[in-house]
């Protein structure tokens, strides 16, 4: 068992209107992985956390692709004064520690270097790395480096 497996029970009971139970699993997941991760939030199949999800911090309106492998101890939330969050594209690999805040957008294909701090749009098959992030590489082939 891990923090992904108990956001997907929480997150399909919510979807079916099963009352309280997701809240349980919610708490569960915050207890025994120290990982906030709203079953409100939406994670696309294939998704995975790297030590089974261990400090992770997802806002509850966030969206993550398909096939995102998060390291441990990420954040993706929202900013002060901002009322959107990050957009999470498919195949992205965020390395631990990241942090993605505010209301942008990282394509598909990308890799975010750990302890990364993003708030601006990530391109496409790009590598970004630094606090705050830039672009250090573009038009990557994501297979090659993950």
């Amino acid at each position: 068992m891990n923090a992904i497996t108990l956001y997907r029970l929480a997150h399909s009971l919510h979807r079916r209107g099963v009352p309280a139970l997701p809240k349980t699993l919610y708490y569960a997941n915050f207890l025994l992985f120290n990982s906030s991760i709203p079953f409100t939030a939406e994670i696309g199949e294939g998704s995975r956390f790297a030590y089974g999800g261990i400090g992770v911090v997802v806002h509850g309106a966030a969206t993550i692709g398909r096939n995102v492998t998060l390291g441990q101890g990420i954040t993706i939330g929202g900013r002060s004064r901002q009322t959107t969050v990050p957009k999470i594209g498919d195949d992205v690999y965020i390395g631990a520690g990241a942090r993605i805040l505010g209301a942008i957008t990282v394509g598909s294909g990308s890799i975010i270097a750990p302890n990364a701090v993003v708030i601006h749009d990530v391109p496409p098959r790009s590598i970004v790395a630094g606090v705050p992030a830039r672009v250090i590489r573009t038009d990557i082939d994501f297979d090659d480096y993950v």
